[in-house]
């Protein structure tokens, strides 16, 4: 593996060098001739879905789920449903034509060879998801990340805050990509507001609003992903954690809560633990005390019977955020992917790549590995 890349990279440098002799007109012409050729081509090349799946079936080896995973989900399609890929190896081409596209924009650019040797047969580096649709499409407009977080700066618990987090959550489900956000910012049920409705609804909702949109963006027959979270500390917790124990409701999202140090000690003291709204205010407009232990024991009970809420130890998480060491300046962690293993900040991305790292052992399972 490692001499191949530095195999490449040595060849692609004394091209480099050539290329330089290359006017730049005419280089330019030829990059531009060589990427409509591309395009003639693929236009060309159309496929049937079941052809596409048996050709794969072929490339997995017999694995049907495999093969039919592959043409649903990442077979390059336009939006009529014509398939323009047949199998993976496919796929991986047109990755390795772009991602070498975009390198001879800088020095030592990687061939397309070997950036496809790498890419080929899922053996060492295996794009996840998004990447994998979106990158070399011209066809539609999918987004290279995996996962976003959202959210606004300031109170924004106004119904132009909260619609404004529905639009950009639409948005980018559209585009393949998943999405998390805080509902902490929403005030809580029964405190005043200064429209004609006199009081808030609170955050339930809101959860439903926001489930329903997730549910509503089509991704090619999969529907979106979404992670909602609030803190412990608001009062409308509670309702939270119960929201998703009534069938059918919520049904478009995951949710959790984020627990603070604060909170797991009075669980352990078995005492009172003060609410309040807002969460992060020195001068709270709305508190409540809860009994500690009783809503410990509501999220566990629900974990068990439901599997939600999910639990995130939230000062921990910023206590180890490499981020929240610049949280004044607006890269405050917010709430997580909606998988919940990457917390981010608003307006932050995941973008997913997995090792194959099975293929980076020589002579594996032995004790010469």
């Amino acid at each position: 593996m490692e001499e191949l890349f530095v195999q490449g990279s040595t060849i692609v440098s004394e091209n480099v060098k050539d290329e330089k002799k290359i006017p730049a007109a005419q280089d330019l012409n030829k990059e531009k001739k060589s990427t409509e050729s591309v395009k003639q081509d693929m236009k060309k090349a159309e496929f049937s879905h079941d052809e596409a799946v048996r050709a794969s079936i072929r490339y997995f080896r017999g694995d049907e789920l495999a093969a039919k995973v592959w043409a649903n989900k990442y077979a390059l399609k336009d939006s009529f449903g014509k398939l323009y890929e047949k199998t993976p190896d496919d796929m991986h081409r047109r990755l390795a034509r772009e991602i070498h596209r975009i390198e001879k924009k800088y020095r030592n650019p990687l061939s397309e060879e070997l950036i496809y040797s790498v890419l080929k047969d899922f053996k060492y580096i295996i794009p996840q998801g998004g990447p994998m649709t979106g990158i070399g499409n011209d066809y539609q407009i999918a987004s290279l990340s995996n996962c976003f977080v959202i959210g606004n700066e300031g109170a924004s618990d106004s119904y132009g805050g909260i619609m404004k987090i529905d639009q950009e959550q639409v948005q980018l489900m559209k585009r393949r990509g998943g999405v998390g956000h805080d509902l902490s910012h929403i005030r809580p049920r029964g405190t005043p507001v200064l429209n004609s409705a006199l009081t808030s609804t609170g955050v339930v909702p809101f959860m439903e609003r926001y489930s329903n949109s997730t549910r509503e963006v089509a991704q090619d027959g999969r529907r979106g992903a979404l992670m909602l979270s609030i803190s412990v500390k608001h009062p409308d917790s509670g309702k939270f954690i119960d929201a998703k124990m009534e069938s059918g409701k919520v049904t478009g999202a995951n949710v959790s809560v984020k627990v603070t140090d604060e909170f797991m000690k009075a669980v352990e003291q078995k005492s009172v633990f003060r609410q309040q709204y807002p969460i992060a205010s020195a001068e709270p407009a709305f508190t409540s005390d809860v009994d500690a232990v009783s809503l410990w024991n509501k999220i566990v009970h629900n974990a068990w019977k439901a599997a939600e809420p999910g639990v995130l130890f939230w000062d921990t998480i910023i206590r180890e955020s490499v981020p929240d060491c610049y949280s004044d300046l607006g890269y405050a962690t917010a709430s997580t992917n909606p998988c919940g293993e990457i917390p981010l900040c608003p307006h932050d991305i995941c973008r997913l790549l997995a090792f194959n790292l099975y293929s980076y052992v020589k002579i594996p399972w032995t004790s010469e590995a």
